[in-house]
């Protein structure tokens, strides 16, 4: 598989013919929008910088949207959408706002997608519903989503073998990957894409690889 970022939450995976993206960022967004197709489209959180499904619907391709909690099957591909909280993006007078983490089962891996979360404790329901980790897209941005400490604890708790920083690239804290990396103790590698492999995870414990926009 091979893993693209495409700004905030914004992670685009492809194999083979099909195309997979986690919260693609619609017009109107901090950010700007993503032009791109896309056969599933995974969306954790129900807000410009991450529902962009009509933007993925490019090139012949119309993804189908899973934006909340369940069990999924598509395209030979399952995952499961586990409920959580979010305070990021709330409308005025609003306490908290629906978050999904999504655990994806892929060419023999488990990725796994935090989505705008914000608390680093989870639901017991939710957390005994991850397991096997290799792939883990974090959020390290702070503010209304997890900062660098809570995005550490959490990521030791799950164990993964690889750690993708997200919600850093034009939203989030300005220096919130810095703390990040810093808070993991300085040592990661950066990539423009992420070509990957079980073979390539099962030699990873840990790592922490940061996918530029």
């Amino acid at each position: 598989m091979v893993i693209t970022h495409h700004g905030g939450q914004c992670f685009k995976v492809t194999f083979g013919d099909l195309t997979l993206v986690f919260d693609p960022i619609a017009k109107g967004a901090t950010l700007p929008a993503v032009r791109f197709g896309a056969d599933i489209a995974f969306v954790s959180r129900n807000h410009a910088d991450m529902n962009g499904t009509e933007e993925v619907a490019y090139g012949g391709k119309q993804p189908f949207v899973i934006d909340g909690p369940g069990e999924y099957e598509h395209s030979g591909i399952t995952a499961q959408g586990l409920l959580t909280t979010s305070h990021y993006g709330l409308a005025a007078g609003q306490k908290e706002a629906m978050n999904t983490i999504y655990t994806v089962d892929l060419e023999g891996m488990t990725l796994v997608h935090l989505g705008a979360l914000t608390s680093s404790e989870l639901p017991t329901d939710v957390r005994e519903a991850i397991d096997g980790v290799d792939v883990l897209f974090v959020p390290v941005g702070g503010g209304n989503v997890l900062d660098a400490s809570s995005a550490h604890k959490l990521a030791v708790e799950l164990a993964p073998r690889i750690i993708i920083p997200m919600h850093w690239s034009g939203i989030g804290k300005p220096d919130a990957l810095k703390t990040f990396l810093k808070e993991e103790g300085g040592a990661a590698e950066t990539v423009d894409k992420l070509t990957l492999k079980k073979k390539d995870a099962l030699e990873k414990d840990g790592a922490i690889i940061v996918v530029t926009a």
